[in-house]
């Protein structure tokens, strides 16, 4: 007898992390999207360097979550694999979006949107998807997904996003090839407007590059 694969509706919770206060003289606020194999309460340690009083920042938490090595000791989290992409992909947009809605920004404050390996794709998806106004797009390390096309940034245009290329010249994810392909995708996605920085590493976060961002 063949199987067949159905699909249901539900109600889901998930978590999310903070850094610092959202204040009267908070300046930046920051949706930072971590890599495959974190947890959002640990990714925030790499902006811990930001002066607290002007920076707010929000992590949210990829919702697939697994223990790291093979062992049952640590525990990191995924946000889409190849199984299903679309369906998860939206999920995780509303999942942005209500986290957005549960932390009721005011919209005089710079928005940042910064993705970090993995993250990328959650972060030009949801950026191009819901057509985010943000002051910065912030793309670390990562690959920006193939169905995504200029059109679907024109928003940044108008608004005059300052989008921000940051990737390791030894990153060990990052052959010449694919470098290359990234490079070209990056030029036609956003027209020549992309800021790129290259430094010496691999695939990791400098914290210093980040408090430049700011």
């Amino acid at each position: 007898m063949a199987s067949s694969e159905k699909q249901t509706r539900y109600t889901t919770t998930n978590t999310y992390s903070v850094l610092n206060s959202l204040g009267d003289g908070t300046r930046n606020v920051w949706v930072v999207l971590h890599g495959i194999g974190y947890l959002s309460r640990y990714f925030l340690k790499y902006f811990e360097e930001l002066p607290k009083e002007e920076n707010y920042i929000i992590a949210p938490q990829a919702p697939s979550k697994y223990y790291l090595n093979g062992e049952y000791k640590h525990v990191g989290a995924s946000w889409l694999t190849k199984e299903n992409t679309i369906d998860e992909t939206e999920n995780i947009m509303n999942y942005l979006d209500a986290v957005l809605e549960a932390e009721n920004l005011p919209l005089d404050r710079n928005l940042i949107v910064f993705g970090f390996s993995q993250g990328v794709s959650i972060a030009t998806r949801w950026v191009a998807k819901r057509k985010v106004a943000c002051r910065q797009l912030v793309l670390y390390a990562g690959g920006i997904p193939d169905e995504l096309s200029s059109s679907d940034f024109a928003v940044l245009e108008k608004n005059k996003t300052q989008v921000t290329i940051i990737v390791g010249d030894k990153d060990e994810y990052l052959t010449e090839e694919r470098r290359k392909l990234e490079s070209d995708k990056i030029s036609k996605l956003f027209r020549g407007r992309a800021k790129e920085i290259i430094f010496k590493g691999g695939h990791e976060i400098k914290k210093e590059l980040i408090n430049q961002l700011a």
